[in-house]
């Protein structure tokens, strides 16, 4: 019956983003608006969407996993990420959207012509189609713990039903879904954070009662420093990857400057508290004792990754697994498909148009962009699928890896090309190229003997060696692929005049501030705001009609809790609903 339950659960949230793909179908009818949504979105979905594109149900399995061995250290990257959205707030979200551009590869081409516009398009799409590889598998981990599937057939049937949601609606319906999922997601877990603080007696507790020596850095520790110099690394990748041109995507949507830098702070907000919330179950579960290697048996050395999905089995109300899930998916949908039409967009805009199909039209463009979506979906599934079959591999260290040794090298010219001008353009692809290099020594010369034997340590543990790995690698990629870039200045001749027009448009675009008040605008604003406020109050309507759930009297009062929590911010939402807007128009059209 619960299997039921949940799965009924499950397919009613598939309804809601449906719907909202259906809502917003009509906003979409040029590139533009299928890429970025026409650059006309107010900060509060644009921050939800730049929120949810740092949050999968990666979160939720390896990251989980890790808060259940290690404790507080997994909170370290959530907090850097917050940290990377305070620097988007102070001084990089207006001026990413001040780019003035559709994709980010239209920036680079600006920024270092138009042969960096092909190999950053090409080797851009790796890093983001492995990472959402990763979500997938997450996902599939617990859905699979839940129903009972294959993990297989639940990467495939996950996949798909992904790729039919982003297909559609273009970025409008993904940016709208997005703030509904962050909503929805939010609200389920602060109330799973409150059972546990509850059941574990309080935070204190909890914390004292986690089993490793230390609860701020983990175990299988010899030297603590190590831990120090991964943490602070992270840091540094963490403000890199959310402040470069290649990340700035999550900002072209918003309306003007102003409102990309609101949308910052949203997702700063959000990215701080976050951690404590989603990693309690985890915490309480680890000082419980409860060993989930015997719980789960046929996961091996995974079974930590299944931490949050136990909890909510056994310590939540009938009906929360269920929705867990859609929160799942919603967490997972809002990174993929965020990722699945920023790729189509690169390639639509930068390839098949910048070099295929010069005149094609808009029309044209928009269901290429279509295809284009639906083959990188096929390819992700391909790659979960790859990542499931290798069974001692740990999520938690391979979304480190990707980023560590993939993802940083590729901000670099992106991040220092915003500040330092002149540069050949060579300084560009030439900068990956040695990034390549660096990441492939890093990644399978050196080994852990190697640095044991370099600075006279004992044998490294596991986790000493999965973080250290990561740390050389940033610090290699800062030195030696950071020191390229930087050298290339040396090299330096004024460019052909058509080349020193482009950067001169650029770094004009990043001075000149965006602002968008005109009576067209403002009416968009309101149907965004009354649209999705009424899904989102129907919503915490529904969440709260689950009361009716045979569960004692806190089992129920756990679901009104999560409903109003949803049903608030959409009375909020409709209640924003600038009515004079409308009378205004009300006015003019009956005039003429």
């Amino acid at each position: 019956m619960e299997l039921d339950l949940n799965t009924t659960i499950v397919g009613i949230y598939f309804l809601f983003l449906i719907a909202i793909g259906w809502m917003f179908r009509t906003f979409t009818s040029n590139t533009s608006d299928y890429f970025r949504g026409g650059g006309n979105m107010l900060w509060w979905m644009v921050g939800a969407t730049a929120f949810m594109t740092q949050f999968s149900a990666w979160t939720f399995t390896g990251a989980a996993g890790k808060a259940y061995n290690d404790g507080f250290a997994v909170a370290i990257i959530f907090i850097a990420n917050a940290f990377g959205y305070l620097m988007n707030y102070v001084y990089f979200a207006p001026k990413f959207r001040q780019l003035r551009v559709i994709t980010v590869i239209e920036a680079i081409r600006m920024r270092f012509g138009r042969g960096n516009e092909q190999v950053f398009t090409w080797s851009s799409m790796p890093t983001s189609v492995i990472s959402a590889g990763i979500w997938l598998n997450g996902l599939a981990i617990i859905a699979s713990g839940i129903f009972g599937f294959d993990m297989n057939t639940t990467i495939i049937l996950t996949g798909l039903v992904v790729l039919v949601m982003s297909v559609t609606g273009g970025s409008w319906a993904v940016i709208a879904s997005d703030f509904m999922q962050m909503v929805i997601i939010m609200a389920v877990t602060i109330t799973a954070a409150i059972v546990a603080m509850v059941k574990g007696g309080g935070v204190t507790n909890i914390v004292n009662n986690f089993p490793t020596e230390s609860f701020m850095t983990g175990g299988d520790l010899n030297y603590v420093s190590i831990f120090g110099i991964w943490a602070f690394f992270i840091f540094v990748k963490q403000f890199s990857i959310t402040n470069n041109m290649l990340n700035s995507y999550r900002y072209l949507a918003a309306k003007d400057s102003k409102n990309a830098r609101k949308a910052a702070l949203l997702a700063c907000i959000l990215m701080t508290i976050g951690p404590i919330i989603w990693f309690m179950p985890s915490w309480f579960i680890a000082g419980q004792g409860v060993d989930l290697a015997a719980q789960y048996p046929e996961a091996g050395s995974k079974a930590g990754d299944f931490a949050y999905l136990y909890f909510v089995q056994e310590y939540m109300p009938i009906g929360m697994v269920g929705l867990l899930i859609a929160a799942m998916f919603a967490a997972t949908m809002s990174s993929m498909d965020s990722g699945l039409n920023r790729n189509s967009g690169i390639f639509v805009k930068n390839f098949y148009q910048a070099v295929l199909r010069p005149n094609a039209t808009e029309k044209e463009l928009v269901f290429v962009s279509k295809i284009t979506s639906t083959v990188f979906g096929l390819v992700i599934i391909l790659v979960a699928l790859f990542i499931n079959s290798l069974k001692g591999l740990s999520l938690f260290d391979t979304m480190m890896y990707v980023g560590a040794l993939i993802g940083f090298p590729m901000t670099i010219p992106a991040f220092l090309g915003f500040f330092i001008r002149k540069t050949p353009d060579w300084a560009g692809w030439g900068t990956l190229l040695v990034g390549g290099i660096v990441s492939y020594y890093v990644g399978f010369v050196i080994t852990s003997g190697d640095v044991s034997a370099w600075f006279g340590l004992e044998e490294l543990t596991k986790r000493e060696w999965a973080d250290l790995k990561v740390a050389i690698g940033l610090i290699a990629h800062i030195v030696f692929t950071g020191g390229f870039f930087m050298l290339s200045t040396l090299f330096y001749k004024k460019l052909a005049p058509h080349r020193e027009k482009d950067v001169d448009l650029f770094f004009s675009n990043l001075a000149t501030p965006l602002v968008n008040e005109s009576d067209e605008q403002k009416n968009l604003d309101n149907k965004q705001r009354r649209m999705l406020g009424i899904l989102i109050s129907v919503a915490g309507i529904m969440v709260m009609a689950m009361f009716i759930l045979p569960n004692p009297f806190w089992g129920r009062m756990v679901f009104i809790l999560c409903g109003v929590i949803v049903l608030a911010v959409g009375l909020l939402l409709v209640k924003a609903v600038d009515n004079k807007v409308e009378d205004n128009q009300l006015e003019a059209e009956s005039k003429s």
